[in-house]
């Protein structure tokens, strides 16, 4: 079966393309360029599929940043720093990302004729992103189905696991980590205050692993969440 996978760059997309891949997915990815500041996470993305020998397309939609403004877009609003339940990180949510991606990748699945389309909402997600939860990925189900005669079912394989548990199955899988990029704010390395760099270092240290990337901060990796 043929397979496209909604690649950002970050650790749970590049689990899930490592894990669609080793399922024995004819395998291809896409993924965005909407105007975010971390828009490294692309050039780690690119390394990822020649890694994996996946076709990779990457879709400039820049405009995206105007019609949705948002802390990871506009470059006069500051990235929050903290955790992903804290009230401000709303300030990350990107108005409909997601069901644009979504429907974006949908047609590129279609005229590849592929059967599965998959993306990596997971529950760390759900109390700040919309667009991450199990309604929304079922309502998108059946709206994909629907939208053309060519079947394309929409997977979310890892909507109900936790960070540690993606994180746990990639090392199963061998994922260089070290080619994923988590930071909000971009930089040369990772900042360890925004709130992904916060929940990807919760996980590396609730499973006992130092994180294979740079950070700006210095980590203590034997501390417990």
């Amino acid at each position: 079966m043929r397979a496209v996978v909604v690649l950002s760059g970050g650790m749970d997309s590049t689990t899930l393309l490592y894990d669609i891949k080793n399922q024995g997915y004819e395998t291809y990815a896409i993924s965005f360029l909407y105007g975010q500041k971390h828009s490294k996470e692309l050039e780690f993305a690119k390394k990822t599929c020649e890694l994996l020998k996946v076709p990779h397309k990457i879709v400039d939609i820049s405009f995206f940043a105007d019609l949705a403004p948002s802390a990871l877009t506009k470059s006069s609003w500051s990235v929050p720093e903290g955790y992903y339940t804290d009230e401000s990180m709303k300030q990350t949510v990107v108005p409909n990302r997601n069901m644009v991606f979504l429907s974006l990748a949908t047609s590129y699945a279609i005229s590849l004729k592929a059967q599965k389309l998959f993306y990596g909402a997971h529950a760390g997600d759900h109390p700040i992103y919309p667009d991450c939860r199990k309604e929304f990925v079922e309502a998108m189900k059946r709206s994909i189905l629907l939208c053309d005669y060519q079947i394309v079912e929409l997977e979310a394989p890892y909507v109900d696991l936790k960070k540690e548990d993606i994180l746990k199955i990639g090392l199963k899988l061998g994922v260089d980590y070290s080619l994923t990029w988590s930071r909000y704010k971009g930089g040369e390395k990772a900042c360890g205050r925004c709130g992904t760099c916060t929940e990807r270092i919760e996980a590396f240290r609730k499973i006992g692993v130092k994180d294979p990337i740079e950070y700006e901060i210095e980590i203590d990796w034997d501390q417990k969440t």
